[in-house]
């Protein structure tokens, strides 16, 4: 028979009926920031092969875009919009249109169930997959910007410009695309938003605001990506007004936090459904 000390028994005992006992302590709560880090490297990690193809169909895509507005538009106000647009509708394809299909996905197939069971913030999930999907806009979207500088004879001398535009319009459209992912009812309406979305960043980025009727130029002034086509835009000037630049991107920013948070409750909404 073994002889167990009857500290250990009345310590037992004690935690057993809610006495003063030591409670068992848990593991600590999973940090934001570790986590997100964590679902970014896999993220990348798992769509690195099957979004390559989609991106050379993106940067394809708008250098064609570029390539046909060349007719059109010879060079001035005007190209500037062209190129910028061309621009950030690689960040709408990937960043908008390929999320709201992935979440729409896990959505139906029941991949939220197993996110849910990681010991990861749902913000972490969102923000980690948002950020992956954003980074394989970069190569393309400066391809983009390169190509048309030259085709329409636009300075390069700001293209650094793109490395705040790309992660500020990226995260106001990963988070749209991420919410119409996470709300739609059924995966082919998440894939519908994400075409809808991305097709009016299309035509409302690329085309000159001055040759819209005013209606449409509101519509576009309500799409988030616009901002990020007109800081881009602004860059162009012989004298680029950079308090212009600077509030284009902060409404970005502003934009890209709001919807953020929209889609980690809807990843919230999902999930303990």
């Amino acid at each position: 028979m073994s002889v167990v000390p009857a500290g250990v028994l009345r310590g037992a005992t004690s935690v057993q009926g809610g006495g003063s006992g030591d409670a068992a302590v848990l593991g600590p709560r999973a940090r934001l920031w570790p986590s997100l880090a964590a679902v970014y490297r896999a993220q990348l990690s798992r769509a690195r092969v099957a979004r390559i193809p989609l991106l050379f169909v993106a940067t394809f895509q708008s250098v064609g875009i570029m390539v046909m507005m060349r007719g059109v538009v010879d060079g001035g106000g005007e190209a500037r919009y062209v190129v910028s647009g061309a621009s950030v509708v690689v960040v709408a394809f990937v960043a908008l249109n390929l999320l709201a299909q992935y979440f729409g996905q896990l959505r139906a197939s029941g991949g939220l169930d197993h996110y849910a069971t990681l010991p990861v913030p749902p913000a972490a999930v969102v923000l980690g997959a948002a950020a992956a999907y954003a980074s394989f806009t970069v190569p393309g979207t400066l391809v983009t910007a390169v190509f048309g500088c030259v085709l329409f004879g636009l300075p390069l001398g700001n293209l650094w410009v793109l490395v705040m535009v790309i992660p500020l319009a990226g995260a106001a459209l990963s988070g749209l695309g991420a919410a119409c992912g996470l709300l739609a009812p059924r995966p082919e309406l998440a894939t519908l938003l994400g075409q809808l979305g991305m097709s009016a960043a299309l035509l409302l980025g690329v085309l000159p605001p001055d040759r819209m009727p005013g209606a449409v130029r509101l519509l576009r002034d309500l799409l988030p990506s616009t901002y990020g086509v007109e800081a881009y835009a602004h860059t162009f000037a012989a004298r680029p007004d950079w308090a212009l630049v600077a509030g284009d991107m902060a409404v970005c920013a502003g934009v890209g936090v709001v919807s953020l948070a929209v889609a980690t409750w809807a990843y919230r909404r999902a999930a303990v459904r």
